[in-house]
């Protein structure tokens, strides 16, 4: 057996590190501070999606014209704004992810975070433009699942761990 071999017989595979719990209380918290990193996201996605519009057509104008007139300034200054934005939109979303909360559309602004209802393993769900929190779904149910929650009906304890 070479040491190569004896090394991965000694490494354990990496297991997923379990996903973060959110309580309603500290899910509402992150919620109001990722909101702005959620709304950066949205508008670098939007202005990407139109510089890859403004790069398909440069593209499109070179290949007709045979490479002959390359507009190489206006193509390098959209190149270089394409990376700075995609380069925001990465930090913004990692931001969001490294919380533990997960994104479920960025085109509505979706946010889902791991939570425990009951002894059930369920997601508090926010959308762009709520409030705050008012909804949850089962891990296995989507946005149509979505119920309402209401920490008045929640009784004496609080059932959301």
């Amino acid at each position: 057996m070479s040491d190569e071999d004896d090394e991965q017989d000694d490494s354990p595979d990496d297991p997923q590190p379990e996903p973060r719990l959110f309580t309603l209380t500290e899910a509402e918290r992150v919620r109001r501070d990722l909101e702005p990193f959620l709304l950066e996201a949205i508008d670098c996605r939007k202005k990407l999606a139109g510089l890859e519009t403004d790069l398909s057509a440069v593209s499109t104008r070179i290949m007709m014209m045979g490479g002959v007139i390359v507009p190489y300034e206006k193509l390098a200054t959209l190149r270089i704004e394409h990376t700075q934005l995609a380069e925001t939109m990465r930090t913004a979303l990692n931001r969001i992810l490294e919380t533990g909360c997960l994104i479920k559309d960025l085109d509505t602004g979706l946010l889902d975070f791991p939570s425990r209802i009951n002894n059930e393993d369920v997601y508090l769900c926010w959308r762009l433009g709520e409030d705050r929190i008012r909804f949850y779904h089962r891990q296995d149910e989507g946005f149509a699942g979505r119920k309402p929650l209401d920490p008045r009906d929640l009784g004496g304890g609080d059932l959301v761990q």
